[in-house]
């Protein structure tokens, strides 16, 4: 994975594809965790949601229409 593989700077609409590149890029040592919380405007809270998730569910769990289905599944 390259800079060039990551989302566009101004994204807004966030696919699971997108979301799972910018873990992938963090966890592989790409980008650092603070540069794509600015450079995406993202929160500590998303990214570790979205770690997590993707952890647990894998792509499936990034779908934001299943993430409440996933949360009460693992409470």
């Amino acid at each position: 994975m390259t800079h060039a593989d990551l989302p566009p700077t101004n994204t807004r609409r966030w696919v699971p594809r997108r979301k799972a590149k910018v873990v992938a890029a963090i966890e592989g040592g790409l980008i650092e965790e603070a540069e794509a919380l600015s450079r995406y405007g993202l929160s500590p809270e998303e990214i570790a949601l979205w770690r997590s998730a993707l952890r647990r569910h894998g792509m499936r769990g990034l779908c934001v229409t299943r993430l409440g289905d996933h949360r009460r599944a693992s409470e």
